[in-house]
């Protein structure tokens, strides 16, 4: 039996799946992390916890499987982008990882502008300076903790620190190292411009590998302690958002993967380097060679319903607030819901910016509040593919959704109508482990490319076409909708004060 592994390093857990030749899940298994917050804005979490995680997460999945480690042909790694694991000379993890969702270091996004010029490190990375990247981390451990900074020598991505563990090699991925902002985008690789502006020495950075090429083999010690087969090959793998794209097949141009999850967001691959002038959308490379993608993110998208429910409706299910939301008509009449309850990142990346209900009158139910948060996500992604086309993207063919959010009928006819797009569900909805595990059948022989492991096994089992009656009715709200944040940007910064 042939069987790939798929290893997800994830922010809350760590995640084992293996899937057949066939695409088929033959086992699961996910072990949580424990997120540490020792101060305000920071988020962190101990590198060895994810090792302990991934082993018994392998362990637990063999088990259930019925299989040893012999069966495994190759190993794909994904996980939480941005986070930085620091490396002393003996390979030694110096501090607590930083996360992606760490926020203590917007002084040193500042200063990265100063440094380089906003316009160039658009032009050469792609991304504007943001808070959550890798290159602001390390600029703060420089200012903030000058011993640690000084016996540093290597810098690692949170999956790249339990590749470490399983096979002895520093190296990551295309995808996760356009992530740190410290990449030559069109390159491909480490760019020797930045790098040298923030003061970073380029031999701490590790060789990068496209996603289906093979990294290192299983370590003797890696394998007494996970019960895989030593020497078994283990492939780059990818970020969290460019493996998951792998596994409902978004690895082309033309279809574009949709996550609505906590946070919403749309991934589109592109066959050259696009890269959105001002920054407002994330451009990295796929996992899939020679691709690149753009990617918008909202921060608050399931999230949005998830607290309304939570705040307005506690004694309700999501199933009996979408059945009031069904009756009531298309545009909520005039009520609008700006969905910035965590601030925003695309199209605004403003961490001020806050939720609002437009248009409220007597005659508003709670089926109208349910309805406008749904259609109030539902056009903050529209933002975001209209930033797509702006920056060049072409033509959509389809929307591939996939996210808790996407297993209502209701949130999916209305995103098909909002966007005026097909929209799509496929049979494989395990996430980003199951995007590993294909780069790894990929890189095992299996199947030629990724294009074609995709085709031959993600399959659309559901499809929805937009209401072409509604089509223009949503657009002129989502017009409306666009005039608001600019008018209540200023207050916005009043009331954050507070």
């Amino acid at each position: 039996m042939s069987l790939y592994l798929g290893i997800d390093v994830s922010t809350t857990a760590s995640k084992a799946l293996l899937i057949n030749r066939a695409g088929d899940v033959v086992s699961c298994s996910v072990k949580p992390h424990v997120i540490s917050n020792p101060r305000p804005l920071w988020s962190e979490q101990d590198p060895a916890a994810w090792w302990q995680a991934v082993v018994a997460s392998i362990r637990e999945s063999l088990t259930e499987a019925g299989v040893t480690g012999e069966s495994i042909s190759a190993i794909g790694l994904t996980g939480q982008m941005h986070g930085l694991v620091l490396l002393d000379e003996s390979k030694r993890v110096l501090r607590p990882a930083i996360l992606w969702n760490d926020q203590r270091c917007g002084d040193e996004c500042d200063q990265i502008r100063t440094r380089i010029g906003r316009k160039r490190l658009i032009e050469v990375t792609g991304n504007e300076a943001l808070t959550g990247f890798t290159a602001p981390k390390i600029v703060w451990v420089k200012n903030h903790e000058p011993e640690i900074f000084s016996r540093a020598r290597h810098v690692l991505l949170p999956k790249d620190y339990v590749r470490l563990r399983l096979t002895g090699s520093l190296a990551m991925d295309k995808a996760d190292g356009s992530g740190t902002m410290l990449f030559d985008l069109k390159k491909r690789d480490w760019s020797n411009e930045i790098l040298d502006a923030l003061a970073i020495p380029r031999d701490w950075m590790p060789k990068t590998f496209e996603g289906p090429q093979v990294t290192g083999e299983i370590s003797a010690e890696a394998a007494d302690a996970t019960g895989l087969l030593a020497g078994t090959p283990v492939v780059a793998g990818g970020g969290d958002q460019a493996a998951q794209a792998v596994g409902v097949g978004a690895v082309r141009p033309g279809i574009v993967a949709l996550t609505l999850g906590t946070s919403g967001v749309v991934f589109a691959s592109t066959d050259s380097c696009l890269i959105e002038p001002e920054g407002r959308l994330h451009a990295f490379c796929h996992a899939a060679p020679d691709r690149w993608h753009l990617m918008g993110v909202m921060l608050s998208a399931a999230g949005s319903l998830q607290w309304y429910r939570e705040t307005v409706a506690p004694a309700s299910s999501f199933e009996d607030l979408m059945l009031e939301a069904e009756t009531v008509p298309s545009g909520s009449e005039g009520l609008v819901f700006l969905p910035y309850l965590s601030g925003e990142r695309t199209p605004y990346p403003d961490p001020l910016a806050r939720g609002a209900w437009i248009g409220l009158t007597v005659r508003h139910s709670r089926g109208h509040l349910t309805r406008s948060v749904i259609e109030g996500v539902a056009f903050g992604l529209r933002d975001c593919f209209e930033l797509l086309r702006s920056a060049g993207l072409g033509s959509i063919e389809q929307v591939r959704v996939s996210g808790g959010g996407a297993k209502s009928a209701l949130w999916r006819q209305i995103l098909a109508d909002v966007l005026d797009a097909e929209l799509a569900m496929v049979n494989t909805m395990e996430g980003a482990a199951y995007g590993a595990a294909i780069l790894a059948g990929v890189g095992a022989g299996e199947w030629p490319n990724v294009e074609r492991a995709c085709s031959n096994l993600v399959r659309i089992v559901d499809r929805v076409s937009p209401d072409m009656n509604k089509v223009p009715l949503y657009s002129k709200v989502h017009k409306e909708y666009r005039a608001i944040y600019p008018a209540l940007k200023g207050s916005f910064e009043g009331l954050s004060e507070m």
